[in-house]
């Protein structure tokens, strides 16, 4: 996938292994939206998976609706190249509300759905809902300053290797103010409906870090749990906001290790 089709339109990174006989694994990312920030985790997942991670332009400042679209239009032409396969939705922080969006427009598409740290809280974090409205009064060579000064909620950085925690930086400073600011708007407004939600009868995996310095997390997949009639819940109990960035998390042990893995994703634990 090249820069300039990135910029253009939603798309999905492709790692450099396809796997086309193994169930499919499509990760919604964070606020960030390059999709990059799974790099550390790809490697245990392609043990079972064919994943493919979503990657918004830098300035997409579309509706909850049309990234929702976007997404199902990517799926489905990966489909189209091997459709007898089973997918796992996985969504992170902002991914996370995002994958909720996607989930309940095709109930009956995703074998499995997996939401960490969901972002779905904002709305119970009245300082950050009232400071992204100030945000755009701050001149736009601060936002370098205010990324840094943000990490220490994004991510429990003594867990992150210095590279990880540069990349995390240099991630969050390449996106445009105007494109955050939309992007906390779309987080103000997030609103699902709850009885949608209950009749997605798929496994869902439920994971939060404890150590979330920026959203109630915990607490919100429990009220999520509530909602759900299948779901399983898992707290990482040292992990902060950016979870899937720390060393000691690997995601694919993590699916294993709560029976959550089905036939030809679980093929790790045959090399055990």
């Amino acid at each position: 996938m090249t820069i300039t089709e990135v910029e253009l339109n939603p798309c999905f990174l492709t790692p450099k292994r396809v796997q086309p006989e193994y169930p499919l694994l499509v990760y919604l990312p964070g606020m960030d939206g390059t999709g990059q920030l799974l790099r550390s985790q790809t490697a245990g997942l392609e043990t079972g998976f064919d994943v493919r991670s979503l990657a918004l332009p830098r300035k997409d400042l579309n509706t909850w609706d049309a990234l929702t679209k976007s997404v199902l239009d990517l799926i489905d032409a990966e489909l189209e190249k091997s459709s007898q396969r089973p997918v796992y939705l996985c969504g992170e922080s902002f991914g996370g509300c995002l994958a909720m969006k996607v989930a309940i427009q095709a109930p009956d598409l995703f074998k499995r759905i997996i939401l960490i740290n969901p972002a779905s809280s904002f709305h119970l974090r009245p300082w950050l809902s009232w400071a992204s409205q100030l945000t755009y009064l701050v001149p736009s060579g601060l936002y370098d300053v205010g990324a840094l000064g943000l990490l220490p909620f994004l991510a429990s950085l003594s867990r992150i290797s210095r590279s990880d925690r540069h990349d995390l930086l240099k991630t969050m400073r390449s996106v445009p103010a105007e494109t955050v600011l939309w992007r906390l708007s779309l987080l103000r407004e997030f609103d699902i409906d709850e009885e949608k939600l209950r009749r997605l009868t798929q496994p869902v995996l439920l994971i939060a870090g404890a150590s979330d310095r920026l959203l109630p997390s915990v607490s919100e997949v429990n009220r999520i749990g509530k909602v759900l009639p299948n779901n399983k819940i898992v707290v990482l109990p040292h992990c902060g906001h950016a979870c899937l960035l720390e060393q000691d998390t690997n995601l694919y042990e993590i699916l294993q290790d709560n029976d959550f893995l089905e036939s030809k994703a679980d093929t790790g634990r045959l090399k055990k």
